[in-house]
């Protein structure tokens, strides 16, 4: 019990002792996760329109969500990306690459309709390596270029370079950004994301990102190493741990090689019974998916990814790697006791493997004593089936309705898992497997009326043209889940089984779900659906940090010659001037797909 004391003292802040051991581990959070984490607003600052908001009177039923409103401000950030030690969760010092010397990233926060502005900072050393950062969820209509995707959007930000992204917050709700360059993110590279709106729900206080995650203590590259080995042995790489909002005690009596261990703290929230709070809910991990639950309370789903939906009520949160939910609940006593645990359980064998799959962090309620452990018990967890499914389609229906038009063309893709003739274990789409070229951005090459690549087929673009709306039907013919991501867009989500595809059903045909990340079963289908309105080329891919870095990627060109090469920034060639001159004397060490 002492040393469980000792810890939450340390997740409190109100131990001294504590304070300098979590330096001497350079666990390098900020406030997420601690008792001065601060509450957010309903909206920033700004000149507000008539209705006493930012974005005027407005009515999130009739509204649509992707037309934002002007608002003549830009939020701007400056961020410097370099290597730093790291030990979230009190085990073994690790070289993680932060933003300003933090983990996870600060938090980026706009008005709906505001403009962004980040300017990025490359100071990776030791060794050197490029990057670039990827606005989750953002659609980038007119801004395609800002993306953030190495071969895709731009060449990677050289190291010594910086690069200032500028994009629209075209829609609102909950979401993060993260590096695309390689399994970055694994490393760290990743922070939360807030756009600010109109809401279609009342709630008390707004309580903030809570950033699921899976941890390695292994670094990020040396886990690509091991996945792109010839070695079958090292192609398993499970994770050590499961933080919330970075944080989450090692189990130290795992430790058998005497590394440092035990400097480790539970995030910790303080709320008031009575009160109702928003949750926004983030898995920004590398593989695992996520089963959420605060111990004996009701939780209300409220949004996905960046679609509210109508209110509905459950006591687990399934969240796939890349997908967010906003959460309302109002906080009550269990069983007579104000200290509650907050909870969020990797999947387990089937959908991915995890040496401690259990997060934890301490809710505090009402005037519970700052050093009290919850002794509450999890509500029974989710059967352990297999599927590696979200909730039923069913459950999620979006708050603005959107008509689901015909598609204009229907496309197959067929996911595979192989094993090439030298030996290295790959995914892929339609029989190919991505590989990046950094040096050439497809962008830049459709926008220079470039759009036939029969030289390149690892690039793996699928060019639909003048389409009006794409359904794709995707078969994932191998053992493994995968959350598909589809970029510069969101998706009607229109059917989600084990069983193949009757090419007819739509699941709530009148008004479909839309997110941005959904997971595909293993040896499972699903059917999606996009409007092709949004000219560009558009990553769409298993969020899976190593079945990206396996392969498992396509491009969506669309209606490309409708942008005018003239509009694209000249920081866009100056990046890639930077890059090539780093490339023609460094050896860049993309042993992966590069994304």
């Amino acid at each position: 019990m002492k040393g469980l004391l000792a810890i939450a003292a340390c997740a409190l802040g109100t131990s001294a002792s504590c304070a300098s051991r979590i330096e001497d581990a350079h666990n390098r959070t900020f406030s997420l996760g601690t008792l001065q984490a601060a509450r957010l607003p309903k909206f920033l600052t700004n000149n507000p329109l008539p209705g006493g908001t930012p974005w005027g009177k407005v009515d999130p039923a009739t509204v649509n969500p992707k037309n934002p409103p002007t608002t003549g401000v830009t939020r701007k950030y400056d961020f410097t990306i370099s290597r730093g030690e790291l030990a979230p969760d009190g085990y073994l010092k690790k070289s993680g690459i932060l933003i300003n010397g933090q983990f996870p990233g600060p938090t980026i926060e706009a008005n709906w309709g505001d403009m962004i502005e980040v300017n990025v900072h490359n100071n990776i050393s030791g060794p050197s390596e490029g990057t670039a950062l990827h606005w989750h969820g953002l659609l980038q209509k007119g801004s395609a270029w800002y993306d953030g995707v190495p071969s895709v959007s731009q060449c990677p930000i050289a190291p010594g370079a910086s690069f200032k992204y500028t994009f629209q917050a075209d829609v609102f709700g909950s979401s993060w950004y993260h590096s695309h360059y390689s399994a970055q993110a694994a490393g760290g590279l990743f922070g939360p994301l807030v756009v600010y709106g109109p809401s279609h729900v009342d709630y008390d206080e707004d309580v903030g990102p809570i950033m699921l995650a899976d941890w390695f203590h292994k670094d990020y590259f040396d886990i690509v190493k091991n996945i792109m080995s010839t070695n079958s042995t090292l192609w398993a790489n499970p994770s050590d741990n499961t933080l919330i909002n970075g944080r989450n005690p090692y189990n130290c009596s795992l430790v058998t090689n005497g590394n440092p261990c035990g400097a480790g703290s539970y995030s910790t929230f303080k709320f008031t019974t009575g009160k109702t709070y928003k949750l926004r809910l983030i898995n920004s991990g590398a593989a695992g998916m996520q089963y959420f639950s605060i111990d004996g309370q009701t939780l209300q789903i409220v949004a996905i990814d960046l679609t509210d939906i109508k209110p509905y009520n459950t006591s687990i949160v399934t969240l796939g790697v890349g997908q967010r939910s906003d959460v309302l609940f109002t906080p009550k006593a269990v069983n007579g006791t104000k200290a509650i645990w907050m909870r969020t359980l990797q999947s387990g064998k089937y959908c991915q493997r995890a040496a401690n799959p259990k997060g934890q962090a301490i809710i505090l309620l009402d005037d519970a004593k700052n050093t009290t452990i919850p002794t509450t018990t999890a509500y029974p967890p989710p059967v352990d089936d297999g599927t590696c499914k979200n909730d039923p389609l069913e459950d999620s229906v979006p708050y603005y309705a959107e008509t689901l038009p015909e598609p204009s063309v229907t496309y197959q893709i067929t996911v595979n898992s192989i094993v090439n003739s030298t030996g290295h274990e790959l995914y892929t789409m339609n029989g190919s497997p991505f590989k990046a070229d950094y040096n050439s951005p497809l962008l830049e090459l459709a926008y220079e009326k470039n759009t036939s690549y029969t030289e390149h087929p690892e690039w793996n673009v699928l060019n639909f043209g003048t389409n009006s709306s794409v359904r794709i039907v995707i078969w994932n013919n191998s053992s493994g889940p995968h959350p598909m991501h589809i970029h510069g867009h969101d998706m009607w989500m229109l059917y989600d089984g084990s069983d193949k595809w009757d090419g007819t059903t739509v699941v709530n045909p009148q008004n479909p779900q839309r997110r941005d990340t959904h997971n595909l079963r293993p040896n499972g289908w699903m059917v999606m659906q996009y409007n092709t309105d949004n000219p560009g080329v558009w990553p769409f891919h298993c969020h899976i940090a190593w079945h990206l870095s396996m392969g498992m990627y396509v491009n969506l060109m669309e209606r490309s010659e409708e942008v005018d090469q003239s509009v694209i920034p000249g920081v866009m060639a100056q990046t890639c001037d930077a890059w090539n001159e780093y490339s023609s004397t460094h050896v860049v060490d993309q042993i992966d797909s590069g994304l």
